[in-house]
Order: C-alpha cells, then structure tokens, then sequence
C-alpha cells in the first residue's frame, strides 16, 4: 500500500503531539509533589516516547521522513502550565486539569485520523492508532480519578 502525503502529513502531526505530550508529562512530573501522581505522569511520558517511535517507524516503513520535534503551540502550552502551576494554590490539580485537556484533544486527534473515510490506512496503521487511542483513552481516565484524589 502506497501512504499519500495527507496521510504521512496527518501521522506526522500526531508525532509532533507525541512528542509535545511526553515533555509535557515529564514537565508535570517535576512539577508534583504526591508520589503517585508523579509515577503515573512519568509512565505516561515513557508511553509517549515510546507511541513516538511506534509512529516514526510506521511512518519509514511507507518510505517518508518522520517529523523531529515537538510543535510551537506545545511549548506555549509548557509556559502556559508553569506559569498556571506557579499561580495555582494547588499544583496537582492545575496539572491533572492540563492532562486531562490534552488527553481529550489527543483522542480527537486520534479519531479524526480513523474516522477519515477519505483517507485508507494499512491495517499496520490502523491498529497502531486504535492501540494508542485506547490508551490514551485510559490515560484519560486515570487522571480523572486522580484529579478527584486531589481535589
């Protein structure tokens, strides 16, 4: 099967968010004080570099380049979370709610690729994107639960 470039394009996209994610949970995992959260954020930064590079071959095994870093709105984000971290009486929760935000906009992301009726994926692709949006999903609900812990 032959990737088109709307195709790579869009896996490329979910990458950069990859790669975005992971610092941002590995920024959030600096940032927390509860030994627990701090655990699950630092899982979550291993899983995220660890989908990075599930894509970056996925995308190699179609014969195109995959993207190297993270995107500009995600180091805004980053500010964005320090500064509300730095701001928030209590920094877990600030966290787990900045979580749960780009966990939500990450199945999107995620469901906008599968759901394209226009776009045909290789089986390889299709399940490696159910597989991390499950995931997610999961990653999703854990912080929910959390965010409940610590508020």
């Amino acid at each position: 099967m032959k990737y088109t470039e709307e195709i790579t394009n869009r896996l490329n996209n979910l990458l950069e968010k990859t790669y975005d994610a992971e610092k941002g949970y590995k920024l959030g995992a600096e940032k927390v004080e509860n030994p627990s959260v701090k655990r699950f954020l630092e899982g979550k930064a291993e899983q995220r570099y660890n989908f990075g590079h599930q894509l970056k071959s996925e995308i190699l095994a179609y014969g195109h380049l995959p993207e190297k870093s993270g995107t500009i709105k995600g180091d805004l984000h980053r500010t964005w979370m320090n500064l509300t971290a730095t701001l928030s009486s209590n920094e877990e929760e600030r966290i787990l709610d900045e979580v749960e935000r780009g966990e939500q906009s990450f199945i999107e992301e995620y469901d906008d690729i599968l759901n394209d009726k226009d776009m045909v994926l290789a089986p390889s692709t299709e399940n490696l994107l159910i597989a991390q949006r499950n995931s997610v999903q999961s990653a999703l609900n854990t912080a929910k639960v959390y965010q409940e812990m610590v508020s």
